[in-house]
C-alpha cells in the first residue's frame, strides 16, 4: 500500500512540476514582434457580418497567441485611395500585411482561393509593386465569393496607419492595372496566369528600356504580344498601352523592384507549369476511365454473344 502511495505522491509531484513548463512552452508559442515595423495589421472588408469576420479571423490563422492591429475598411476609404470609385461598394476581400526587411521581398498568399473568383496572387502582387508595396507578406481572404478588388483598398488602408504614406496617383494606377488585369482574362479569354506573365514581362522591358515616350511604350507592348503569342483586339491592345504609359511616368524606382519582378516572373512560369501538369493528369484519369467503361461495355457485349 505504501508502494502505491509513493507511486501516487511521484507522479503528483512530476504533474506539478510538468505544468509551469507547459505554460512556459504556450508562451513560447507567441511570435516575435519585428519592433520596426510593429504587429501585423489586419483590415476587414466593412460589409463582413460578426460570423464572417471570425471566418476570415479563422482562414488568416489568428489566434489569442499572435499580436495584431484591427482595422476595417470603408466605402470612405475606397473613395480617398482610388479616385472615382463608388463609397456604397460591398467590401468583403481582408487582408493580412506583415511587413519585412529590405530584399525580403514581396509574397501575396490567397488563403481562400475558391473565394477569390477574378483576382490571383500575381495579380496582386504586380499591382501592389506598382503602388509602391515592397517587402511584404500579404494573405488575402474572404467568407464569400468575390472578385476581389476591394482587398487593395485593405492593404492601401495598412500603410497609411502604420504611418508609410503610398503615392495616391501609384495607387489609382495600380488599380487600373488590376481592373485591365482582370478585363483581359475575361473579355479577352486568356488565362490569368498569361495576362500576369505579360503585366511582368511588359514592365520588366520598361524597367530595361527606360521608354521616353508613348510610342516607345507601345513598342514594347506589341514585341511582348508577338513574342508570347497573345492576340487581343486593338482595343485591348490600346488599354495595356494607355496603362504602361502611365506606368512608365510614374516616379518608379525599377532598379529596386528588379529583382522582385523576377521572382514574381518564376512564380507565374511554375504556377503555369502546375496547372499545365494538373490538365495533363487529369486527361490521363479521363482516359483510364473512358477505357474502363469501354472494356467493361465489351466484356457484357461478349457475355451476351455467348449466350446467343
Amino acid at each position: 500500500m505504501k508502494k502505491i502511495f509513493s507511486l501516487v505522491l511521484i507522479s503528483l509531484l512530476l504533474i506539478g512540476l510538468a505544468h509551469p513548463a507547459a505554460a512556459s512552452d504556450n508562451n513560447s508559442d507567441k511570435k516575435s514582434i519585428n519592433e520596426k515595423f510593429g504587429v501585423p495589421i489586419v483590415v476587414y472588408g466593412e460589409t463582413l457580418t460578426a460570423e464572417q469576420k471570425k471566418s476570415v479571423q479563422e482562414q488568416l490563422g489568428l489566434d489569442e497567441n499572435e499580436d495584431v492591429e484591427e482595422f476595417t475598411a470603408t466605402g470612405e476609404d475606397l473613395v480617398k485611395y482610388i479616385e472615382g470609385e463608388n463609397r456604397n461598394a460591398r467590401m468583403f476581400s481582408s487582408a493580412k500585411i506583415t511587413r519585412q526587411e529590405k530584399g525580403q521581398g514581396l509574397n501575396v498568399e490567397i488563403v481562400t482561393p475558391e473565394k477569390i473568383t477574378e483576382v490571383t496572387e500575381s495579380m496582386y502582387a504586380n499591382a501592389l509593386l506598382t503602388a509602391g508595396v515592397e517587402n511584404a507578406n500579404v494573405e488575402v481572404a474572404s467568407p464569400v465569393k468575390v472578385s476581389g478588388h476591394s482587398a487593395l483598398t485593405g492593404i492601401y488602408k495598412a500603410y497609411d496607419v502604420s504611418g508609410e504614406k503610398l503615392d495616391s496617383v501609384r495607387m489609382e494606377v495600380a488599380n487600373e492595372e488590376l481592373n485591365v488585369a482582370t478585363q483581359l482574362a475575361e473579355d479577352a479569354g486568356i488565362d490569368k496566369e498569361k495576362v500576369s506573365e505579360l503585366l511582368t514581362e511588359i514592365k520588366k522591358e520598361i524597367s530595361e528600356q527606360d521608354p521616353a515616350t508613348k510610342e516607345e511604350v507601345e513598342k514594347i507592348v506589341e514585341e511582348k504580344l508577338q513574342s508570347m503569342n497573345i492576340k487581343l483586339s486593338p482595343e485591348d491592345r490600346q488599354l495595356l498601352v494607355d496603362l504602361f504609359d502611365k506606368i512608365r511616368s510614374l516616379d518608379i524606382d525599377f532598379d529596386n523592384v528588379q529583382q522582385q519582378l523576377q521572382d514574381l516572373t518564376e512564380d507565374i512560369q511554375s504556377t503555369i507549369k502546375d496547372i499545365v501538369n494538373d490538365e495533363g493528369f487529369g486527361q490521363k484519369v479521363s482516359d483510364f476511365f473512358t477505357g474502363l467503361l469501354d472494356a467493361i461495355a465489351d466484356l457484357f457485349k461478349s457475355i451476351k454473344n455467348l449466350f446467343a
